[in-house]
């Protein structure tokens, strides 16, 4: 299975919602991104209840928007869901601090506080996306690929061991080590590449 381009974003699923009321197509997207949005929302330590409200709060500014919605091929619907996700964490945020409730603790209300720490926390979004894309590229292509290829490529790209090394490991040639290492890299780039445009 290729989780990488299951995870890419369907322009066929998205057209079908703007051009009429179809459930079908509404199920099959909270059923597809809700569960991505709640795991953002944990992973930005929100408890379990928050995390929930933010999912269906930005599932319901969707709803709303995806009527008017443009897509365009060349940007990454995930970036622009994980970034609604992320101004609704902050409004949730920002509310609690104005009730006096305790949906997050001092530190973070200073960190929001902060414009420099917002700017830090949207670059660290983006790693974290592009971090979770690359996961999802390796993961794809190590499945597709004989495991001496892919230990050849670990070793020297994520490792940093030298060819000569890793040809005495693998019984291989240091020239077909280095052959592998360029496939697999290849294969990721490719990969990748039909990520960025989802």
């Amino acid at each position: 299975m290729n989780l990488s381009r299951e995870g890419r974003t369907s322009a066929s699923l998205l057209a079908r919602l703007q051009a009429a009321d179809d459930p079908d197509a509404w199920a099959q997207f909270v059923r597809r991104y809700g569960p991505l949005l709640y795991r953002w929302c944990r992973a930005w330590h929100l408890q379990e209840a928050d995390a929930e409200d933010v999912t269906q709060d930005v599932l319901v500014k969707l709803a709303r928007r995806l009527r008017e919605f443009q897509y365009d091929p060349a940007q990454s619907f995930r970036a622009y869901l994980k970034t609604l996700a992320h101004y609704a964490w902050c409004d949730l945020l920002a509310a609690s601090r104005k009730t006096g409730t305790g949906a997050g603790d001092s530190v973070v209300h200073r960190q929001l506080d902060n414009v420099a720490a917002r700017d830090d926390l949207g670059q660290r979004l983006q790693e974290e996306f592009d971090q979770e894309l690359l996961e999802q590229a390796m993961l794809s292509v190590q499945h597709r690929i004989e495991p001496q290829t892919w230990e050849a490529f670990r070793l020297t790209a994520l490792e940093g061991l030298s060819g000569a090394d890793v040809a005495g490991r693998l019984n291989m040639k240091v020239a077909a080590v280095f052959k592998a290492r360029s496939r697999v890299q290849q294969m990721l780039r490719d990969e990748l590449a039909v990520d960025a445009a989802p």
